[in-house]
């Protein structure tokens, strides 16, 4: 299930070297403390609360609410981590642009290290990126796409996309053991600033009758459907720019149709993972299932739902090296004595922690 999303202004800049340097040796500690005390699977649920993993952004000192955050903690956690993969049974794939597309790939080298199947892996891994960037249109064009998962296969998502007009940036997380339906309602907790009034939701669950409709559209002989957007070109339809009639090329649908009828998906979820099923080919299709079967599909924006070492431009405070150190140190050292047995250095800083927290 997809667990929260996130809204960022977009900052240029990057971390600096000293920084970044200190990100990947203090997420790793702050990493390996979770798994040593509460396991990979609590670790995955807390990187899927967009809560959670804003303040550990904010704990190794990025900026507390830019977009780089994400790129920047996630490849810091990957850089510090997927060395100790084979011990830790946590492998990390994917990152910004490119590396994105080399996903699938780390997660099959991964899963043949760690001697699982990596298919059903490499499945969630493209549905999860399939739904938010194509079933559900909001503006946001995805550049960032980092997939987590454990010996045993479980998984969790961290995704970012961009929406150059606004110069905001969204985040999606997703936790693998919630996910029964890739298409209905994905989203379980949202954090964000910012709703956006033109949204096509076709995992709402009000779009549930689209879904039907513009799956049994997509079995339908193709020709047949062509002589229906001709004569929908005559016809004066209602306003709605997230489904525009425009969309209903019928040169470029004509491809798109013949690829699904083809292919006879049996459901909405097999549709949404043809080759070829982009956002554009998703909203004409959406249009004719409103138009002919009289199924309209959610236009409800989902999105209604750093003072620990300071802030890599100076805010809330600078970051102190010094300081930044010394947790690293100190997460190592209690580390290293759990490891023998001497675990009242953890004790203490989870005393310390509840004491914060109440």
């Amino acid at each position: 299930m997809k667990t929260g999303i996130a809204h960022l202004p977009l900052h240029t800049g990057k971390a600096p070297a000293w920084l970044f340097q200190r990100m990947k040796e203090l997420g790793r500690e702050i990493i390996l403390v979770i798994l040593a005390d509460y396991g990979a699977q609590e670790l995955l649920r807390r990187l899927s609360d967009p809560h959670w993993f804003q303040a550990l952004g904010c704990a190794l000192g990025f900026d507390w609410h830019s977009s780089g955050l994400t790129t920047t903690v996630c490849g810091a956690l990957k850089e510090g981590l997927n060395p100790l993969y084979k011990e830790t049974g946590l492998a990390i794939a994917g990152g910004k642009g490119a590396t994105s597309r080399k996903t699938p790939t780390e997660i099959a080298e991964a899963s043949a290290a760690l001697q699982r199947d990596s298919t059903p892996l490499i499945y969630a891994s493209r549905m999860a990126a399939k739904v938010d960037n194509t079933a559900l249109q909001d503006g946001y064009q995805l550049y960032h796409h980092l997939f987590l998962f454990t010996r045993d296969g479980r998984w969790a998502v961290i995704q970012q996309g961009m929406n150059a007009e606004n110069r905001y940036a969204r985040r999606y997380h997703w936790l693998g053991e919630q996910v029964q339906n890739f298409v209905c309602e994905p989203e379980s907790a949202i954090c964000c600033d910012r709703r956006e009034a033109e949204v096509l939701n076709l995992v709402a669950a009000d779009s549930e009758g689209t879904r039907v409709a513009t799956t049994v559209l997509s079995q339908e002989e193709p020709d047949h459907l062509l002589r229906e957007v001709e004569k929908l070109k005559t016809l004066e339809l209602p306003a709605r720019h997230a489904v525009a009639l425009a969309d209903l090329n019928p040169r470029r649908l004509r491809s798109v149709l013949l690829r699904t009828y083809e292919a006879q998906p049996e459901g909405f979820e097999e549709l949404l993972r043809l080759p070829g099923v982009g956002p554009k080919s998703l909203r004409a299709l959406a249009l004719l299932s409103e138009l002919i079967h009289g199924a309209p599909p959610s236009f409800q924006d989902p999105a209604r739902y750093s003072f620990t070492h300071g802030g890599k431009d100076g805010h809330p405070f600078p970051v102190s090296r010094e300081a930044y150190d010394t947790s690293i140190h100190f997460l190592r050292r209690a580390l290293q004595a759990a490891k023998i047995g001497h675990t009242e250095k953890l004790r203490a800083f989870r005393r310390l922690d509840r004491a914060f927290t109440s």
